[in-house]
């Protein structure tokens, strides 16, 4: 097995965290929360559409342009166990918890 076979194959064999995520912008104190069934990768989607000016979050992209990375932190508030759900489960119980935090954060939503 290649070293490249073997990196691939321990990708797929990690352990997924699913969860609750925040977004602050320190300049201003403003927070975006979302929900992702995959933590590791989730910044670095958000961090690419930001960078090139094609996030969904109009406000997030505003405040980005504003203010620029460096006043953005990304923090996994929560991990969402999902096991033994099916694709509407996990969906379900993401969507919960993204509202839960929204709320006691007052926060707004992505996703």
């Amino acid at each position: 097995m290649s070293g490249r076979d073997a990196l691939r194959r321990a990708y797929k064999e990690r352990k997924v965290e699913s969860g609750v995520y925040a977004i602050r912008c320190e300049t201003t104190g403003e927070v975006w929360v979302g929900a992702t069934p995959d933590l590791s990768t989730r910044q670095n989607g958000i961090w690419f559409s930001l960078r090139v000016g094609s996030h969904r979050e109009p406000s997030l992209q505003a405040a980005w342009n504003a203010h620029g990375a460096d006043a953005f932190a990304f923090e996994a508030i929560e991990g969402v166990d999902l096991e033994g759900l099916d694709a509407f489960g996990r969906a379900s119980r993401l969507k919960d918890r993204r509202g839960y935090w929204i709320g006691a954060l007052g926060a707004r939503g992505l996703n």
